[in-house]
């Protein structure tokens, strides 16, 4: 294995799992280490009662997700989820579809079919998923999930010969199964601004990953009971020293499945979430630095 590991390090990878558990240096552009991220928000209501409750316990939050689908979504729900982004200063991302799992194909419905995880199947299907982009885009959203490496690939060169927005944000999902740091060097070089490896990723693989790229890393600190169920706030600090930057993906336990239908009562126990994990951090690592309120997409 000797002359295997030394290639990788000969081209800027590290050549086995991190179990020093170094910490990393690097940062967001704001100097910050970490932020909140959180998941399944699926529409407007969702989303508004969310931020309200974590006004009233006075932590802020950096981006919100939904998982469900651009298509999902009526053009007055984007619009408003847009606006409460910029009332709130969270990044808003949303989910590309249609997936593998509305396609017609009968394949992603199979005990095998899960290694085809939400990537798509045919041609028509990028250009609809393209399309999805264009329309959120159009109306004002700036951060996509993406589900698929082709789609990736396709949408960096459309954003990069201005076919859409220059400042869109491309976040490559848990869905995808990666786990490794070639695996997301490969994700940077086609587009990602930022990666989420699997779910049960563990920290010195977390640690290997922050050594091979820059762009920052979204981290499950719980999951929904559909994807395994765990809770992992108490390693949280040691995600934040191994991994930074990254966004700290908290509130999914609230949840059955991934494509939840969030209700408002549901969304206020997300914010719940975010102020325990929040406990965690400032007991066991409170030199940990967040990113301010008032920060850039960067």
């Amino acid at each position: 294995m000797k002359e295997t590991r030394a290639f990788l390090e000969k081209i800027g990878l590290p050549s086995g799992d991190a179990y020093n558990l170094k910490p990393s240096e690097k940062r967001f552009a704001d100097g910050g280490q970490y932020r909140f991220e959180v998941p399944g928000i699926q529409g407007p209501k969702a989303m508004r009662a969310l931020l309200k409750q974590l006004d009233e316990y006075n932590i802020p939050i950096h981006r919100v997700t939904q998982t469900k689908g651009i298509y999902t979504l009526l053009d007055s729900e984007i619009e408003e989820m847009v606006a409460l982004a910029k009332e709130y200063n969270v990044q808003l991302m949303l989910s590309i579809g249609p997936r593998a799992t509305t396609d017609t194909s009968a394949s992603v419905h199979t005990p095998e079919g899960q290694r085809m995880g939400y990537r798509l199947r045919g041609q028509e299907q990028i250009v609809r998923a393209v399309e999805d982009v264009k329309r959120a885009a159009r109306l004002g959203c700036r951060g996509f999930v993406v589900y698929d490496e082709g789609c990736l690939w396709l949408l960096n060169e459309m954003r990069k010969a201005k076919e859409i927005p220059e400042d869109c944000h491309f976040k490559v999902s848990a869905h995808t199964g990666h786990g490794n740091p070639c695996s997301a060097k490969l994700l940077e070089n086609i587009g990602a601004d930022s990666f989420n490896p699997v779910r049960d990723i563990q920290l010195q693989m977390l640690g290997a990953i922050r050594q091979a790229i820059d762009i920052p890393i979204d981290i499950h600190t719980e999951n929904p009971e559909s994807s395994g169920g765990f809770i992992r706030h108490y390693e949280v600090p040691d995600m934040i020293k191994v991994a930074s930057p990254i966004y700290l993906k908290t509130g999914g336990s609230v949840a059955k499945t991934h494509s939840w239908d969030t209700t408002e009562d549901d969304a206020k126990k997300r914010a719940k979430q975010i102020c325990l994990v929040k406990r965690v951090i400032d007991e066991y690592y409170p030199e940990a630095v967040a990113s301010p309120t008032k920060w850039k997409n960067k």
